[in-house]
């Protein structure tokens, strides 16, 4: 009997598929360990800080046990990242489209004072004040984005100009005058909302930055306009093409990150117990410390706000733990330096293979 022929083009098909199959097959039993551990830490930006976390936690809960433990002090670095995660979350949505926004400090400082002189200056009911401090904020992330979008002007150069100019406003407008706490109580004591606790040490100070922190989370991963934030910052010119109207998205990032620092204004009074021109002066430089120990690129277009999270508990966790094993103060600042001069790295080194 003939055997039957097979027709040309099935050999080519099964040829093709046997390739294929062995392609496959050699890229997943062959693909050096070190080239998968980059690949999986550029799908998981946040694991990296994570891991940082979970270690330095368990390396200072060794050296102090119980003391470290205590539910008294694992609220206070709550307390103290409260402030940190909500600037850092306004920082983050501006790096992740590879800008910089050095004037976040500064916005929400003079948003808090706003709040406080309107309410006490002029006798504005406390909720009329408030949204006349997020208002400034808003008002001042326009001017940054519309600088930054329209007049294409660098991040970096406006938002330092922009930190000195709100700098300045603050002292000026407020006289160096500080709200006392007892003010706030007898006039005013919604501004000293997030200062009120929830359940034994826990405000709703840090209740708020957790949900704003999930919140954008949600956005950012799971919404086409999260989606254009990370296409503007990994290629502004190939978002443009594919219908991302660049300039409009830049100016309301900026926009929503005065607004996000406003509430860190509110949340600062009632962190801190009174209106304080003088208040946040280092809360620019925190926020960048965060994201960037957090896996955010400074590059934009890559990285998680639940990892800017991580990094500000970081921050915490050796500022409270070296604190509680009594060295010099000086020694956060040391290895928070070196944390952030190796995130930078590893970011380099990840972007280098999974590039």
């Amino acid at each position: 009997m003939a055997e039957a022929k097979t027709h040309p083009s099935q050999e080519f098909e099964k040829i093709l598929k046997d390739s294929a199959t062995e392609v496959a097959s050699f890229e997943r039993h062959d693909k050096p360990l070190i080239e998968r551990i980059q690949h999986v830490l550029h799908s998981n930006p946040a694991l990296v800080p994570l891991i940082v976390l979970v270690l330095s936690v368990a390396i200072f809960g060794i050296a102090l046990g119980s003391k470290f433990f205590s539910p008294f002090a694992m609220t206070l670095i709550l307390q103290q990242v409260a402030i940190v995660g909500i600037v850092g979350s306004a920082q983050t949505l501006v790096i992740l489209t590879a800008g910089i926004d050095l004037s976040v400090g500064a916005i929400m400082v003079l948003c808090s004072v706003v709040m406080g002189q309107f309410t006490f200056r002029y006798g504005l009911p406390a909720p009329i004040s408030i949204l006349c401090g997020f208002a400034v904020g808003a008002i001042i992330g326009y001017i940054n984005g519309f600088l930054i979008a329209r007049i294409k002007l660098p991040p970096f150069i406006v938002t330092l100009g922009m930190w000195q100019i709100v700098l300045a406003t603050n002292f000026l407008y407020s006289r160096n005058e500080t709200i006392r706490s007892q003010d706030l109580d007898a006039q005013a004591p919604l501004l000293k909302l997030f200062g009120w606790t929830v359940v034994g040490s826990l405000t709703l100070g840090i209740v708020v930055m957790l949900l704003l922190v999930l919140v954008l989370n949600y956005i950012l991963t799971h919404t086409a306009w999260g989606r254009h934030v990370y296409a503007i910052g990994d290629d502004p010119d190939a978002a443009e093409l594919s219908g991302v109207q660049v300039q409009k998205m830049l100016i309301q990032i900026y926009m929503i990150s005065g607004l996000i620092c406003a509430l860190a204004g509110w949340v600062l009074i009632g962190r801190i117990g009174s209106v304080a021109p003088t208040s946040g002066q280092f809360a620019n430089i925190e926020s960048i410390t965060a994201v960037v120990i957090g896996g955010i690129s400074l590059f934009g277009g890559r990285g998680s706000i639940l990892g800017m999270l991580f990094g500000a508990l970081i921050d915490g966790v050796f500022g409270l733990g070296l604190r509680l094993l009594g060295t010099d103060p000086q020694w956060t600042y040391l290895l928070i330096g070196v944390l952030i001069i190796a995130a930078v790295a590893v970011d380099q080194w990840i972007r280098k293979v999974a590039g």
